[in-house]
C-alpha cells in the first residue's frame, strides 16, 4: 500500500517535545509566563511593538475587528480567495461583508479593483470600516499600495497573514504592521509553524494592544486606573468590556516559541521544494505560482493552475491524484459561493477572477518534511496524468 502524501503537515522534533514536557512539569499549564515569552519573541521576530497570542486565527480576526470598533451597520471587505474566517469575523460583530476580486498573478486582493470599488462605494456612501487583505499562499499583498488607497478613504487595515509567518515584504518581515493597524497569524499544524491550534495578532498601537489583551480574557482588567470604582481588595477584578475566552495555553506557547526559532529554516526548505517543482513541472500544461520581486513568500501553499490545453478536466486531475494517495487540495472556494453567503444574496459572477482561479487551482504537497522521494512521486504522477 502506498504511503499517503498530505498537502501539508507539521514538523515536530525532539526539542519541541522537550519544550512542551518542561511546561507539563512546571506550575503553569494555562496562560502564564510561557505566553508572555512567546509574545515577546513573536513581536521581535516580526519587527512589531506588540503581539497578543490567542486560541486560533479565527479568534484573532474576531478580536481584531472588535478592537478596531467594527459594529452593526459597518461593512468589512476582504478577498474571496480565502478561508471563510476572513469574512465571518465581520458577521460575528454584526457588520456586513463584501469581497474585492483578486489579481490573476498573485491570487491576492487586487489593488486596482480595490481602488475602483472604494471610489464607487464613496459615491454610494457605503465605504467599509475595515479592509482585510489576505496574504494567499504566504505571498504578501501589495500592502504599501493597499494602505495608501485605504488611507485616502479612512479605512482601517487588518492583514490576514495566516499563511505568512516568516514571509517578507520590501525587506521587512510580514507582521511589522508598517502598512496596517493589525496583523493576524495562524499556527494551525498545516501552517509554517504550529502551536497545535493557535493564533496571534501584532500591532504597533498601544491602545489596540491593551484592548486586545482585555478582549481575549472576558474583557477583564486588574488595573485600578481603568476601573470605575476603587478595588474592593487585592482579589478584585473588573469586567469593562464584553470579552471572550480566547486565551492560548502555556503548553502551546512553549511549543510556539521553540518553533519560531526554526521558521526561517522552514521557509528556506519550502523554497527548495518550490524550486524543484518549478523545474520539473515547467513542461506540463500547468500555470506555476509566481514569487514576486520585492517580497519573499513563506510558501505555505504551492498552487498550480490547470491550463485549458490539458487533456484532463480539473475534477479528473484531482480524482487521479487522490487515487494515487497524493492529498492535493483546493485553496479556496470563493467565500461568497458558500450556501450561507448565497442566502445573504451573493451570486456567482461577483468576483470573476476568483471564480476562474477556483476552476483551475490545485494545491500540491508542500511542507518541511516532504522528502525528495515523495516529491518525486508527486512529479511523476502529474507527468503520467498530464503528458
Amino acid at each position: 500500500m502506498r504511503e499517503h502524501i498530505p498537502y501539508g503537515r507539521q514538523h515536530i522534533d525532539d526539542s519541541d517535545v522537550e519544550t512542551v514536557v518542561s511546561v507539563l512539569r512546571s506550575d503553569w499549564l494555562t496562560q502564564g509566563p510561557a505566553v508572555d515569552k512567546f509574545e515577546v519573541a513573536l513581536a521581535e521576530f516580526c519587527g512589531a511593538k506588540y503581539a497578543v497570542a490567542v486560541s486560533n486565527a479565527t479568534a484573532a480576526l474576531h478580536l481584531s475587528c472588535l478592537a478596531l470598533g467594527l459594529k452593526t451597520g459597518d461593512n468589512l471587505w476582504t478577498s474571496p480567495n480565502t478561508f471563510v474566517a476572513s469574512a465571518n469575523c465581520a458577521l460575528y460583530c454584526g457588520a456586513g461583508v463584501d469581497f474585492v476580486d483578486i489579481d490573476p498573478v498573485s491570487y491576492n486582493m487586487s489593488a486596482s479593483v480595490l481602488k475602483e470599488k472604494l471610489a464607487k462605494a464613496k459615491k454610494d456612501s457605503r465605504l467599509p470600516a475595515v479592509l482585510v487583505p489576505v496574504h494567499h499562499s504566504g505571498q504578501s499583498c501589495d500592502m504599501e499600495e493597499i494602505s495608501r488607497i485605504c488611507r485616502d478613504y479612512g479605512v482601517k487595515v487588518l492583514e490576514d497573514a495566516s499563511h505568512s509567518i516568516g514571509a517578507s515584504y520590501q525587506g521587512r518581515k510580514v507582521g511589522d504592521c508598517q502598512h496596517s493597524d493589525l496583523c493576524v497569524f495562524s499556527f494551525h499544524p498545516v501552517k509554517i509553524m504550529t502551536t497545535g491550534e493557535g493564533g496571534a495578532i501584532t500591532t504597533n498601537d498601544k491602545l489596540l494592544y491593551e484592548k486586545l489583551l482585555r478582549l481575549r480574557s472576558h474583557g477583564i482588567t486588574r488595573d485600578p486606573s481603568m476601573m470605575k470604582d476603587a478595588p474592593h481588595g487585592p482579589w478584585y477584578y473588573a469586567q469593562i468590556d464584553l470579552g471572550y475566552n480566547y486565551r492560548l495555553t502555556d503548553l502551546q506557547a512553549a511549543l510556539g516559541t521553540n518553533q519560531l526559532k526554526k521558521v526561517d529554516g522552514f521557509v528556506d526548505r519550502r523554497h527548495e521544494i518550490a524550486d524543484r517543482y518549478d523545474r520539473e513541472l515547467a513542461a506540463l500544461p500547468l500555470q506555476l505560482p509566481v514569487r514576486e520581486k520585492g517580497s519573499r513568500s513563506a510558501l505555505h501553499l504551492y498552487v498550480v493552475r490547470l491550463r485549458k490545453n490539458a487533456h484532463v478536466s480539473h475534477l479528473e486531475l484531482f480524482q487521479k491524484l487522490r487515487a494515487a494517495e497524493i492529498g492535493v487540495n483546493l485553496h479556496y472556494i470563493p467565500v461568497y459561493l458558500q450556501p450561507y453567503y448565497q442566502a445573504m444574496g451573493f451570486k456567482a459572477g461577483h468576483c470573476p477572477e476568483a471564480e476562474k482561479y477556483y476552476a483551475e487551482a490545485v494545491s500540491l504537497p508542500m511542507y518541511f518534511g516532504l522528502t525528495p522521494t515523495s516529491q518525486d512521486r508527486v512529479i511523476r504522477t502529474l507527468r503520467e496524468i498530464l503528458s
